[in-house]
């Protein structure tokens, strides 16, 4: 159901699965999470989360093993020192090549939980994105764009708000305005690498985790089409 990518004594880097949960939901505290999965094979206990992923997000994630470790990594993660890049489809295509998304974020917004812009309640939250591949429209499909994505800060939902204000929805991401999409069954979003100092050597470690298929197969569906 998910793979891990490396393991230590301090740290577990996981590749997770998009639509899975990394902790108990309140609406459905039954339903099967990440963390309950990793406890099965490391012991009741034994994780602490350091930080989340969406459920329909893929990708790489980090978990402490220790008290120590966890310590270790919020810190990097509250001072904003760890690295981490997403790439994403979104729609339509945007007429810079880089830009600096610096909209405040405001989470947990009615009953869909959404988060919004709002220069008022919202707290500072900045992405660096840049375009990587565009699929200009034809008769057969409209305009899509490939970005890069990188948050300088972890604001809830903040990549999809981000792309969703300056008018580029994720593809199938419905809840921030896009279009029902048939060619993917979630918002078109995944964490592709994360860097941070490692808690017990001190050194600067980046887990990577590759596109998992129904984001590959979308890319190939714009590259033919």
């Amino acid at each position: 159901m998910f793979e891990i990518i490396h393991q230590d004594a301090q740290i577990i880097i996981v590749n997770k699965p998009a639509m899975l949960a990394v902790v108990a939901e309140g609406w459905d505290a039954g339903t099967l999470h990440l963390r309950q999965l990793l406890e099965k094979n490391f012991g009741e206990g034994s994780i602490w989360v350091v930080h989340r992923l969406d459920k329909i997000t893929s990708g790489v994630m980090v978990f402490a093993r220790t008290a120590e470790a966890h310590r270790h990594l919020n810190t990097q993660f509250e001072r904003h020192e760890v690295e981490k890049i997403y790439h994403a489809i979104v729609e339509e295509i945007p007429e810079w090549d880089e830009y600096i998304a610096r909209h405040a974020l405001h989470a947990n917004m009615g009953r869909k939980h959404r988060t919004v812009s709002d220069r008022v309640r919202g707290k500072p939250s900045e992405t660096v994105l840049r375009v990587l591949r565009r699929w200009e429209a034809n008769h057969e499909r409209d305009a899509y764009a490939w970005i890069e994505a990188r948050p300088k800060t972890g604001r809830t939902h903040q990549v999809r708000v981000h792309c969703a204000e300056m008018g580029h929805p994720l593809v199938g991401d419905t809840l921030y305005g896009a279009e029902p999409s048939e060619m993917i069954e979630r918002a078109a979003l995944h964490a592709l690498s994360l860097s941070f100092m490692h808690p017990k050597s001190g050194e600067k470690v980046t887990f990577t985790a590759p596109h998992p298929k129904d984001f590959a197969e979308l890319i190939d569906l714009l590259e033919a089409s």
